[in-house]
C-alpha cells in the first residue's frame, strides 16, 4: 500500500496535486490541506505526480522525498529533432564491448520509461560481454540449421534456402556480429504486456544514440526467442515473464554522413468530427481490423 506524506509547514494549499491525481487518491481537508482519500492510498499507481507537480516539495510518497528529485532541464526541440533524424538501424558493429560505465547509463534510464497503469512489470536482460553473445550465436546457429536440415520441414527450409546457405558458411545472419543484446520481457498477467516492451526499446535506442551506440531492432532474435526456449533460459528471464522483442547494442563499424530521406506516412487532420450512418459489414470489417494481429 502506498505511504502517502504532506509536509503542511512548506504546502501552500494550491491543489496542483489534487487535480493532477487520476486515481482520486488526494483530497483538499477541512483545513485545505491536501490528505489521502478514504482508500485512496490502495488506489494509489505510484506515478508519483503529485510530488513532482507540487511547487513546493511537500509531499513524499513512499519514503521518496522530493530533495531526491531532479529538477526538469530540457534538451532545444531541434536537438532532439536531429536525434530522431540520424538515428539508422546498424548492421555493422565493432568488436569492441561496450564498458560498464556505459551499460550502467542506460540500466540508470529505465525507471523513467513509462508502462502501462504504472505497473514496473518489464524484465531486461542485458548480454554485456561478446562472449556471452557468441555463445548465444553458436547455439542458436545449430538449432536454426538442424531444423531447416530436417525432413520434416522441407517448405521452411525452401523458404530459407538462402539463409541456410550463410548458416553453413559462418555468416552470422541473425545477430549481425553484435557485441551485445538487451531483450525486454513483459509478465504474462501485465496490463499492457505487448506495448511496454516496444516503448522501452525506443527509449533505449535513442539513448543509446545519444551515447554513440548503434542498436538494431531485431526480428529474426525475436522470432528465435519464440521458437527455442532454452534463450530464455541463457538469458535468465524471470518465469510468469515472456521475451516480447530483442535490440542489438554496439559500436557501429559504419559512420552515416547524412540523413536517409524518407517517404512520409499518410496524415488525417482531423478539424471537426462528422458522424454518418455506418453498414453492419463496414462495422464487423472495422472490427476484424481493429483486432487482426492483435
Amino acid at each position: 500500500m502506498t505511504k502517502i506524506e504532506i509536509n503542511k509547514e512548506k504546502c501552500i494549499r494550491c491543489g496542483a496535486c489534487i487535480k493532477d491525481c487520476i486515481a482520486y487518491s488526494i483530497e483538499a481537508g477541512a483545513d485545505l490541506f491536501p490528505q489521502a482519500t478514504s482508500g485512496g492510498e490502495e488506489r494509489c499507481i505510484g506515478c508519483t505526480h503529485c510530488m513532482a507537480v507540487c511547487p513546493v516539495g511537500a509531499i513524499s510518497i513512499n519514503e521518496k522525498n522530493p530533495e531526491n528529485s531532479l529538477n526538469p532541464t530540457l534538451p532545444k526541440a531541434d536537438e532532439v529533432l536531429g536525434l530522431i533524424q540520424t538515428r539508422r538501424s546498424i548492421r555493422q558493429y565493432k568488436t569492441e564491448e561496450i564498458s560498464l560505465d556505459v551499460f550502467k547509463k542506460l540500466k540508470e534510464m529505465l525507471p523513467y520509461i513509462p508502462t502501462g497503469c504504472n505497473v514496473n512489470s518489464l524484465h531486461f536482460s542485458f548480454v554485456e560481454t561478446r562472449s556471452a553473445m557468441d555463445s548465444i550465436r553458436s547455439y542458436v546457429r545449430m538449432k536454426l540449421l538442424r531444423i531447416l536440415n530436417s525432413s520434416f520441414m522441407p517448405k521452411l527450409a525452401s523458404k530459407f534456402s538462402k539463409y541456410k546457405t550463410a548458416f553453413e558458411d559462418g555468416e552470422d545472419v541473425i545477430f549481425r556480429n553484435a557485441p551485445h543484446m538487451v531483450v525486454v520481457s513483459s509478465h504474462i498477467h501485465a496490463p499492457c504486456a505487448n506495448v511496454d516492451p516496444i516503448i522501452a526499446l525506443s527509449y533505449i535506442e535513442l539513448y543509446a544514440h545519444s551515447l554513440g551506440l548503434g542498436t538494431c531492432w531485431c526480428g529474426f532474435a525475436q522470432a528465435c526467442f519464440k521458437l527455442l526456449p532454452r534463450l530464455s533460459e541463457m538469458v535468465q528471464i524471470p518465469d510468469e515473464y515472456k521475451p516480447v522483442y530483442v535490440m542489438l547494442l554496439g559500436y557501429p563499424s559504419v559512420k552515416y554522413h547524412r540523413t536517409t530521406q524518407p517517404e512520409s506516412f499518410p496524415v488525417t487532420e482531423i478539424k471537426e468530427i462528422q458522424v454518418g450512418k455506418m453498414s453492419w459489414t463496414k462495422k464487423a470489417r472495422r472490427i476484424l481490423l481493429n483486432f487482426i494481429r492483435g
